[in-house]
């Protein structure tokens, strides 16, 4: 069936996420016919899980980092007949499929290759005091280094023009390869915009990497990759 984003792929990394994976893709093929799953050697059932809701699985054999999977999801969907956008989409529900569509909506209209979602261009969402504090310490240190000024340098909601997801080359397989995708946009000299998104930070989403730990370690790797 030939929808509105029939010419859009979702490209989730996926990694033990048997618990919610097929929810988010059921929800997510009610928009988005196209999605491939890139299942980064999980140790649970979430290929299984996301191939019975009816996403593309490609597999890494052993756990590479979501950069890597990332980059072999957009491989894949450059591949595909019709791919005229991309969207990094998360696995673990915290990513709304509304958002994604307008993010698609804006490169069909605006002269940009690239929309990264923001949580901070509205006060939708709530990290919380401390996660926000490192949160914008990163977005500081990528803004400095990068020469693309954003609100929000680690959202792993974006939508590429298939010429935006081309000039990707990802290297950094761990947290640091946001950056490095922001970085990647600058010295491509790609147009972006920013659009606000609403992340759900729910409990299961927390627990899976939404804690302020996992945000130091975003620092970390910026600091010695």
């Amino acid at each position: 069936m030939t929808t509105q984003y029939d010419d859009a792929w979702l490209v989730v990394p996926l990694y033990n996420e048997g618990e919610v994976i097929q929810q988010v893709i059921t929800d997510a093929l009610t928009t988005f016919p196209h999605i491939v799953c890139v299942d980064d050697g999980s140790s649970d059932n979430s290929a299984s899980q996301a191939a019975e809701a009816g996403a593309v699985v490609v597999s890494h054999p052993i756990n590479l980092g979501q950069g890597a999977a990332i980059q072999t999801g957009i491989a894949y969907a450059l591949q595909q007949p019709g791919a005229k956008y991309i969207v990094t989409f998360d696995s673990d529900g915290q990513h709304r499929v509304e958002d994604a569509t307008v993010m698609v909506d804006i490169l069909r209209v605006e002269p940009v290759d690239v929309v990264f979602g923001s949580r901070f261009l509205d006060g939708r969402t709530q990290p919380g005091l401390l996660k926000k504090i490192v949160l914008k310490t990163a977005i500081a240190f990528s803004n400095a280094t990068s020469g693309v000024r954003l609100t929000d340098t680690h959202n792993g909601l974006r939508a590429f023009s298939r010429a935006g997801a081309s000039a990707l080359s990802i290297k950094q397989n761990r947290m640091a390869h946001a950056s490095e995708i922001v970085e990647q946009v600058g010295k491509a000299g790609l147009r972006y915009a920013e659009h606000p998104v609403h992340i759900l930070y729910t409990d299961y989403s927390r627990k899976k990497g939404q804690s302020l730990l996992n945000s130091v370690n975003i620092l970390t790797e910026l600091l010695y990759r």
